[in-house]
């Protein structure tokens, strides 16, 4: 009984810490959108500061609301994952996403969990649903998904739970931008294609020590806001590369860094603008709850074991 408690706990948990690449792919509370000099007039892209410029990707990128994602991440020793599907920022994180881990220790845990190497996650206001497959289903009387609300999770890990609910809770691809706009020493690349699609590339160095209201183009609460959630992460250094297309929307994002389970390396592409969100949540007779999980684990039961 033990033993499949523990098999429990160690699926739910993983699947929780796996599920924060939708934060790497994002993390912006979007709220800082875009001010002043992000008025400027749209498909001046080429023809203005890469400040102003990038001003205005914010404002488009964070106004379009919805997107196709696909791309990979990696997360030090913890874990390395591919994951696509559809999301949307209009309120708060929702869409849904496939995630295939392909490494790393949360990677393994999963698979010794009965796990089969994916998993489907639909995200929500308040709350967001893993669906683990027959494996997980095997130990929870045949239920496939586990829902988490973003207040169990904030509860979960002190500060790190508060990032986890944080960064899953307001994720957009807009977040690459405002790190950019943070760094103070974005530059222009120049032009290049990105999957056949004419693109203008930025590149910047966050360097969290020295992030300062003056250095950044970010007003002192933006800015505020954005060094606690790189500090929660363990991350000093950032680099960010974006590619924005002729109507002043993310095509790419990179992002490197230094976190404190080492290094973190991210790419993803945006296609699809405005797309349809997936919105169905999950039957509630294939659903177990966290909180409910974490409840039994002192050796109970969820369902059959």
């Amino acid at each position: 009984m033990r033993t499949s408690t523990a098999r429990r706990m160690g699926t739910a948990l993983a699947a929780a810490a796996v599920l924060t690449s939708i934060a790497a792919c994002g993390g912006s509370d979007g709220s800082g959108g875009s001010s002043g000099s992000g008025k400027d007039k749209a498909g001046a892209i080429g023809k203005v500061s890469p400040v102003a410029a990038l001003k205005q990707v914010q404002q488009k990128t964070g106004g379009a609301q919805s997107a196709k994602v696909e791309g990979t991440t990696e997360m030090g020793t913890a874990v390395s994952m591919k994951q696509s599907g559809a999301i949307g920022w209009a309120d708060g994180l929702s869409g849904t996403l496939t995630i295939t881990y392909t490494g790393g220790t949360m990677g393994d845990a999963l698979k010794q969990a009965g796990g089969d190497g994916s998993m489907e996650a639909r995200y929500f206001k308040d709350e967001y649903y893993a669906n683990m497959g027959d494996g997980m289903a095997a130990n929870t009387g045949g239920k496939h998904w586990i829902r988490y609300s973003y207040k169990d999770i904030a509860e979960l890990g002190g500060a790190s739970g508060d990032v986890m609910k944080d960064q899953l809770q307001n994720s957009t691809p807009e977040q690459g931008v405002k790190a950019l706009l943070a760094s103070g020493d974005v530059k222009k690349v120049g032009q290049e294609d990105v999957r056949g699609v004419p693109a203008t590339h930025y590149s910047g160095t966050v360097d969290v020590a020295e992030l300062t209201a003056k250095n950044s183009n970010l007003d002192a609460e933006q800015l505020a806001a954005f060094k606690e959630q790189l500090a929660l992460a363990g991350v000093s250094t950032q680099t960010v590369d974006i590619w924005v297309d002729k109507n002043d929307l993310l095509v790419k994002k990179t992002e490197r860094g230094e976190m404190k389970t080492g290094t973190f390396n991210s790419t993803l592409f945006y296609s699809d603008y405005g797309i349809e969100v997936p919105s169905e949540r999950p039957p509630a007779s294939d659903t177990v709850d966290f909180k409910e999980m974490m409840k039994q684990e002192g050796g109970a039961t969820v369902g059959a074991s």
